[in-house]
């Protein structure tokens, strides 16, 4: 290999060794960033109680495996999931946040609220109980519910009417019927 040769191979290696490091510290940024934004919208349509495309949200921004909001998503999404009905992927997602360690004391109660949700939706009280009480040692705001009220499932969300759309315009046309044989009386 000549000198030139030589030359133009340590100057590329020297460029990729320089810009390498900031593209991916961009890219994970980015991957930070949108996974943080995804978060955010899950966490808003959870309020509104869009759950499906709340979840939608959530598992989009684990997706993008920013490592260091990994915890705090699967928190929420447990108590996403719960919602939904999930139960068991509820708890599997609150064991996933419980799984972090670090000073995540938000996170923990969050993940240990949800969870203690998830078993009392499954009949298991005492299991509940104690995930309620470690929720509370962590958020003393974080009041478990009545466990002697019982709970009643949660029937997944659809998106279409129950009704077929024959019994739907079946019914509309019967109460229009019923609407000009009154306005015929009149």
């Amino acid at each position: 290999m000549d000198i030139r040769t030589r030359i133009m191979v340590i100057g590329l290696l020297v460029l990729f060794c320089v810009f390498s490091p900031v593209t991916a510290a961009a890219t994970e940024q980015d991957s930070y960033t949108s996974a943080g934004a995804l978060y955010s919208k899950s966490v808003d349509l959870a309020n509104e109680g869009k759950y499906p495309e709340a979840l939608k949200a959530a598992d989009d921004a684990l997706a993008l495996n920013a490592s260091s909001l990994n915890h705090l998503i699967q928190a929420n999404r447990a108590g996403i999931l719960v919602m939904l009905g999930r139960y068991e992927d509820a708890i599997t997602a609150a064991d996933s946040a419980l799984s972090v360690s670090g000073n995540l004391t938000t996170t923990h109660s969050i993940a240990y609220y949800n969870k203690g949700d998830a078993l009392r939706h499954l009949g298991r009280t005492d299991e509940a109980r104690d995930m309620f009480k470690k929720a509370q040692a962590l958020d003393s705001t974080l009041i478990p519910p009545d466990m002697s009220v019982p709970v009643t499932p949660v029937v997944p969300v659809t998106t279409k009417s129950p009704l077929s759309p024959v019994v739907a315009i079946a019914g509309i046309a019967g109460a229009c019927a019923v609407c000009l044989r009154l306005r015929s009386r009149k």
